[in-house]
């Protein structure tokens, strides 16, 4: 037994216990179940900090279940609480997330947090834990806020702390534990970004590959232009998602790894980076065009539309989705000034139900081999994929019908040197959504099926192939 072992143990909260940050957490959920009250968040923290978390604390209730918890350091502290250790939670939290995070993990013996006239932070915090345990105590923590305190302990533990605090510490106190500062790299926020959802935003030089206009450099420096500026808004859609559905995303199998819902990424730095994504991709979109800037806007408005409200209704979510794929295709005609075909659009239409169809029944069949029946944060039910099969598949022959219409069309025949070599690309358009379906109906699907597409290896082979046989239509004469 060490000598530190029989002092009680003080353990922060936020940035120690749990990565995240409970009151911007707190901030989010109130934004969903109370949105008229985020106008009021000014008014409360003119009253003071400690007023102000109350008034959020008051209005609703933050799952501590439902919270990412520092494992290694848990761990730590059940040991300890084995060995008969104090152990004490003191945060500036408000005493009601606090409670809940206690009464979770059943650890510890006190509790000491914020109220409604006490802000428990720096010297405030110090001061109640002297009060409660006395001079001696090892305390664990995070962050600058915390100097002082780890300047009176016994003994600190670092939890995640930057590079000069952790120096500050050790010059002054004796390190009883230290659990390395997580760095996040630029793979972490790639995967933040979602980049890999750039791909999506190819369907902009749909317009060009159907008028073959390839050769035309301005048109392809528009696009290219127009390519980064949706990119880079979509990804800042794609971070502030992911932080509107920190709940539903940690009971996910899967998204409970990304970066927001595992706490990787600090919120605040997520919004930061989201805004400066949106800044550019919106200066971007204007010097393409003003009608493509309105097209982006556009763009903007339906999927934060969609993150808000839609995609809790069941069907709508799936439509909108459809949807937002077409108008990345009519979004890339405004940018090169080139008619959209009603023919693609229709197209585009049917296909996208298709596969936004496949990415909901491939979620719903994990959630049936989890041996659950609802989603979280969506209307669906396991039971539901009785319809959303047939009406996948029924959805990707539409779009195959209407690609034989467009082969037959008037238009095709002129701007096709050999039309009747479309049909190749029919039979190929079949296999290809058949077998997204087949590896559906398997669970081999990705969340995503367009990620599956460049991942699966026939799927990559059908659509290069279905591409270089269009070409060989518009360019080369049958005889």
């Amino acid at each position: 037994m060490t000598e530190t072992s029989i002092v009680p143990l003080v353990v922060d909260l936020d940035g120690t216990l749990t990565p995240t940050d409970t009151l911007v957490e707190s901030i989010i959920q109130l934004g969903k179940q109370h949105p008229v009250d985020l106008l009021k968040l000014p008014f409360w923290l003119l009253k003071g900090r400690a007023e102000f978390k109350a008034n959020i604390a008051n209005r609703l209730t933050l799952k501590a279940s439902n919270l990412p918890y520092r494992v290694e350091l848990i761990d730590y502290l059940r040991h300890e609480k084995q060995n008969g250790r104090p152990l004490i939670l003191a945060t500036a939290a408000n005493s009601s997330i606090a409670d809940a995070v206690a009464a979770h993990l059943d650890l510890f013996d006190t509790v000491l947090a914020s109220s409604e006239n006490l802000n428990l932070k720096g010297s405030a915090k110090l001061a109640a834990i002297q009060e409660t345990v006395g001079t001696d105590f090892v305390y664990a923590g995070d962050s600058k806020a915390d100097l002082p305190i780890w300047q009176a302990a016994q003994a600190a533990i670092l939890v995640n702390t930057s590079r000069n605090v952790g120096d500050t510490v050790r010059k002054n106190t004796p390190i009883e534990l230290e659990i390395p500062a997580v760095k996040i790299d630029i793979k972490l926020w790639l995967r933040a970004m979602r980049v890999h959802q750039w791909f999506k935003n190819l369907l902009l030089f749909v317009p060009l590959l159907t008028a073959f206009s390839f050769q035309d450099v301005d048109k392809l420096l528009a696009i290219s232009l127009a390519f980064f500026a949706f990119s880079f808004t979509a990804s800042a859609t794609y971070m502030g998602n992911d932080l509107w559905d920190l709940d539903s995303d940690r009971t996910h199998p899967r998204k409970k790894h990304r970066p927001f819902a595992s706490a990787q990424i600090p919120i605040l730095k997520g919004i930061t980076v989201a805004a400066i994504l949106l800044t550019l991709g919106l200066a971007l979109a204007i010097k393409v065009s003003l009608n493509f800037f309105w097209m982006l806007l556009l763009y903007l408005v339906i999927t934060t539309t969609y993150t808000w409200i839609f995609k809790t209704y069941v069907l709508i979510d799936v439509i909108v989705l459809s949807l937002l794929y077409t108008l990345r295709i009519i979004a890339g005609s405004v940018a090169m000034n080139i008619p959209a075909s009603s023919w693609l659009l229709a197209f585009s239409v049917f296909i996208f139900f298709s596969l936004a169809l496949v990415k909901r029944c491939a979620e719903l069949l994990t959630l049936q081999q989890s041996g659950r029946e609802t989603t979280n944060g969506r209307d669906y039910r396991t039971t539901d994929l009785a319809v959303l099969w047939p009406l996948g598949i029924g959805a990707a022959l539409s779009a195959v019908v209407v690609f034989g219409l467009f082969i037959s069309a008037p238009e095709t025949q002129v701007r096709y040197a050999s039309p009747q070599g479309l049909w190749l690309v029919a039979i190929g358009l079949i296999y290809w959504l058949a077998r997204l379906w087949i590896k559906t109906a398997r669970g081999e699907m990705h969340d995503d099926p367009l990620v599956f597409a460049i991942r699966d290896f026939g799927s990559r082979l059908t659509i290069m192939a279905m591409i270089a046989i269009t070409l060989a239509a518009h360019f080369t004469t049958l005889d």
